[in-house]
């Protein structure tokens, strides 16, 4: 089986650095066999890749490019806190919020950017649930927001 950061190069894609919190929050923590990220967004070299609502300012395409830069912002939280990515047998939950115009609907079709990335980089593992959520604002104005939660192979004693 190949390891999931050849799969990420297979993509032209790769771990970013960590994402700073723009609060007094970390980016993930595990609780037993469980890694909680906190909400990623659309951060690249330490800045928005775009602001806007979708349906209004921001297209669909560039929304899903935004959910697909948060679900890699998610995996190299994931990755600091077990140090490898082929410790994570499982993607279990996605919530991704899509900062919207009232009369936008296609919230799905944003959260697939970060579901494909996730089946693609961990195959059957990727599979999960999800949640795909409509606001009408998130931080820094950012169109996408996304977190997730994976199961990992337990820790050494």
């Amino acid at each position: 089986m190949t390891h999931p950061e050849e799969r990420l190069a297979e993509l032209g894609l790769s771990v970013p650095e960590v994402a700073k919190p723009v609060a007094v929050y970390v980016p993930a923590v595990r609780s037993g066999d469980h890694v909680f990220t906190s909400g990623q967004l659309p951060m690249r070299s330490g800045e928005l890749m775009m602001t806007g609502k979708v349906g209004g300012d921001v297209s669909v395409e560039d929304a899903v490019a935004c959910a697909q830069q948060c679900g890699l912002n998610a995996i190299a939280a994931v990755k600091a806190q077990v140090g490898d990515l082929a410790q994570v047998k499982r993607v279990v939950k996605v919530v991704c919020f899509v900062a919207s115009t009232p009369d936008f609907t296609g919230q799905p079709q944003v959260a697939n950017g970060v579901s494909e990335l996730l089946g693609s980089v961990f195959g059957d593992a990727g599979v999960h649930a999800r949640s795909a959520v409509g606001v009408p604002v998130l931080p820094l104005d950012a169109p996408v927001e996304v977190e997730i939660i994976v199961e990992v192979a337990a820790e050494a004693d």
